[in-house]
């Protein structure tokens, strides 16, 4: 019941605790019928006088033990069936004795010769017998207050209200064995709150009955000092004895079976995997034979510690562990308002709950803090244990109040987290990776996980369809496995769409919640290069055959020489369409190269690079714009995953755009402002990089009349070259231009792990033949990232940096 209600790692760690909880209630059962045995039959025993006697001592007492658990046993092993006709014969057994109790205390007056000092008693020696004087005001007066003294059976060790009150919590701890047998019930859901309530009012009114009389009747000293008083005072002493043996076995028998259940349990629901499965094999018609072996043996070992007061406490302690569990599986459920329960107990409510669990929670340190202690640093082992390595399936089948309490959690903290409140100092990226086929983009999924830094990360996916023709659209089975498979902390979103654009849009407007939306989109880079497949490569670290069945593959991909999903023109349109919709915008091209592995050994690989130049229209204004510090902004969260690495950035000292019809170099004196400027900028930011300078944008000639030309080039977006132009020759020019700039990049990236170029904004959707304006633009990029590490192409709208945190 409380791994189907806390979950499995939860219900496991504590249906552990609550078998071993079984076993050492077995344990103390056992203990106690062994000394009332000894008590009447052994040296010094009510029943034998000067007569032959049964052997006294550590070992014969755990022999008489063995033999008592060795019965319970073979009872156990007949079956349930047995253990219920047993049970009745016993109940009506103490009924009689506890009858004959209460009539004794009633029908006799006091004698103070009746009550002998027990052979075992060597602290109390006043006198050899101890007084009793039948009902008394005066003695019940007396009795009224504390009155703590020496156990004689441990060592004459001072007893005090623990103590005392893990003793008698031992006698009410069957709460739960209805719920233990609940296998073996036709109505479970109509016996186990009947039966338990009835038996717990019956043993309430009992006790209370019998606690009244003894103080009524009997001395204080009397009552410390033999703990089997009722018995010379009872009418006809067997009736006393048949009570205690009979109880005690009756006790220790169903905590035998219901720890053997609770075994059976932990094994059915696959707690502990496959090291619980000789329990089911060793079943036989239902009767769960290895189980009840089990517990047979665990039971014989807590036998070994001897003393009934230290079984007692243990056994008290790990009771109330259980008991707290419940209480707290039905607090949990109803703090989480879940609207499945719906309790047929018209009186629950989460008050008592409550009071329960912290109830519970005191007592525990208040019998034994340390046994305490250690029950609760167990649990916790065991908890963080099955959260490791417990089958997931059994989770996800019988699900967890740990996912209701997030949910409720975490819509609390949505709500409260308002966008409006926003400030840059605490900006963080909120990253949407749109991704084709997983199967060919595991290193660049791999790699945003680590550039999200702690904020939300998104993988989206567009299906090309109409709503009406697809059958089947649930494949979010398949996307969590994969993000398992990845390791990755990220939620997935896939939407059905007439074109990959639409899809994108709805993605890119609707994918996250509340404060919670993205405000990067990353996207991969629209080349000619066949995708690589990393599930089947047989050197990938991302190799897996989990997608695939038999020659069917989950998340296809596409082959060598199938056509693409979709036109350069559709490609551009998303690009534009990300910067209408003020997101901040990554083009990632060659992460099929990227090694983690290889770079967080390498000592070739020392460098992160940052172009903060815009290529196609490069000026000697300020070096750190926008998309320069979103750049840097993304370099600076790298370098922490990366702390072996630098941050180099790249100074272009380019001309002056406003210099008409020349291309004079720069002064000296402005190269120097530049630097200084940009070191002024880094200064205050915070960060520590290299600064580079390049001097091929305002050295060489043809270069520079090449940038002239894209600009040029670059203005026919806006419609403002005249009708005349040569276009293709300047397109001609303009990829010279870029292949220069990328030569420029090559050179100085033998040792980059990364590189962060400066991405210029693509053509409008309102240019004139935007299609052919669309081609020449991603050509252009292709250019430029021609043969260069992984590549991070950027444009940035928004502002990320503050210096004042």
């Amino acid at each position: 019941m409380i791994s189907r209600t806390l979950g499995l790692e939860f219900g496991g760690s504590i249906g552990t605790l609550f078998f071993f909880a079984n076993v050492v209630g077995s344990a103390m059962a056992i203990s106690g019928c062994t000394e009332g045995i000894m008590d009447n039959f052994g040296p010094g025993g009510h029943f034998v006088g000067d007569g032959a006697t049964l052997p006294d001592g550590k070992w014969w007492r755990f022999l008489t033990s063995s033999i008592i658990n060795t019965c319970q046993l073979l009872v156990c092993l007949v079956g349930a069936a047995l253990f219920a006709k047993t049970s009745v014969i016993i109940l009506g057994t103490v009924t009689v004795s506890l009858l004959a109790t209460y009539i004794s205390f009633l029908a006799l007056g006091g004698n103070n010769d009746k009550i002998p000092v027990p052979v075992e008693n060597t602290y109390y020696n006043q006198s050899t017998f101890l007084p009793y004087t039948g009902l008394s005001a005066n003695t019940l007066s007396d009795n009224l207050g504390a009155q703590y003294g020496h156990d004689y059976t441990s060592n004459n060790k001072m007893v005090d209200f623990s103590t005392t009150f893990g003793v008698l919590f031992s006698g009410v701890t069957g709460i739960m064995a209805g719920a233990n047998m609940s296998g073996e019930l036709k109505n479970p859901a109509k016996s186990i709150p009947w039966g338990t309530l009835s038996a717990v009012a019956f043993t309430f009114v009992s006790y209370i009955i019998l606690s009244f009389l003894m103080s009524c009747t009997t001395p204080g000293v009397t009552m410390r000092n033999n703990y089997l008083f009722l018995m010379p005072v009872n009418a006809w002493p067997p009736f006393t004895a048949i009570g205690i043996l009979t109880a005690t076995f009756s006790t220790g028998l169903s905590n035998l079976i219901g720890s053997s259940r609770i075994l059976e349990a932990l094994s059915k629901d696959q707690v502990f995997g496959s090291l619980l499965n000789f329990v089911l094999h060793g079943t036989w018609k239902g009767n769960p034979i290895a189980a009840v072996a089990v517990s047979w043996v665990m039971v014989e070992c807590i036998l070994l510690i001897g003393s009934f007061n230290i079984i007692a406490q243990i056994n008290s302690v790990l009771f109330m562990l259980s008991y707290l569990a419940t209480n707290l599986a039905c607090l949990g459920i109803e703090l989480t308002g879940a609207p499945n329960f719906r309790p047929l107990f018209k009186y629950f409510t989460w008050h008592t709950c409550l009071v329960g669990l912290l109830g519970t929670l005191i007592m525990m340190f208040v019998i034994n803090p340390i046994y305490a202690s250690i029950c609760i640093i167990l649990c916790l082992i065991l908890v963080i244990a099955l959260h490791l390595f417990s089958p997931a399936t059994q989770a996800a089948q019988w699900g967890s109040i740990s996912q209701a309490l997030m949910f409720h959690q975490v819509r609390k903290y949505l709500l409260m987290l308002d966008p409006r409140k926003d400030h840059v100092k605490f900006w963080r990226p909120q990253i949407l990776l749109l991704v084709s086929s997983p199967r060919s983009c595991c290193p660049l999924v791999d790699f945003v996980n680590d550039l999200k830094k702690s904020g939300l990360y998104i993988i989206g996916h567009v299906i090309v369809g109409d709503f009406q023709s697809v059958e089947d659209m649930e494949e979010n089975q398949q996307w969590w496995s994969f993000l398992d498979h990845m390791r990755v902390k990220a939620f997935t979103e896939v939407t059905l769409s007439r074109s990959i654009r639409e899809g994108v849009q709805h993605l890119t407007r609707l994918s996250g919640i509340g404060a919670m939306k993205p405000n990067t989109i990353i996207l991969g880079f629209y080349d000619d290069e066949p995708p690589k497949d990393f599930f089947q490569n047989g050197s990938s670290p991302y190799k897996t055959d989990d997608f695939n069945a038999g020659e069917v593959h989950n998340f296809p991909i596409r082959r060598d020489g199938d056509p693409k999903h979709f036109k350069v023109q559709e490609y551009v349109q998303i690009l534009c369409d990300t910067l209408r919709m003020k997101k901040n915008l990554c083009l990632c091209r060659n992460f099929q190269r990227l090694d983690k592995n290889f770079i967080a050994i390498s000592k070739h690989v020392k460098y992160i690079d940052v172009w903060p130049i815009n290529v196609f229209n490069p000026t000697c204004g300020d070096p750190f714009d926008m998309v320069s510090l979103f750049m840097m902004q993304l370099a600076v969260i790298m370098l922490a995953k990366w702390k072996h690495l630098r941050v180099r950035i790249f100074l272009c000292e380019t001309n002056d755009e406003r210099t008409v019809g020349t291309f004079d170099t720069q002064s000296p004196q402005m190269e120097i402002f530049s630097k200084l400027k940009l070191q002024q900028s880094l200064k205050e930011l915070r960060i520590t990089a290299d600064i580079i300078e390049i001097e091929e944008w305002s050295r060489d000639s043809d270069f520079v009349r090449h940038a002239r030309t894209l600009k040029q080039f670059t203005a026919q977006a806006d419609n403002t070259l005249p009708e005349d132009d040569d276009g293709d020759e300047t397109m001609n020019r303009s990829l010279l231009y870029m292949q220069r700039a990328n030569q420029i990049i090559r050179d100085r990236s033998d040792q980059t792990a990364l590189s962060f170029i400066y991405l210029a904004a693509p053509p409008k959707l309102t240019t004139k033949d935007f299609a052919a304006r669309s081609a020449s633009y991603v050509e252009l990029l292709t250019e430029l990232t021609a043969d260069l590490p992984p590549t991070i192409l950027v444009h940035g709208v928004s502002t990320v940096t503050s210096t004042t945190l």
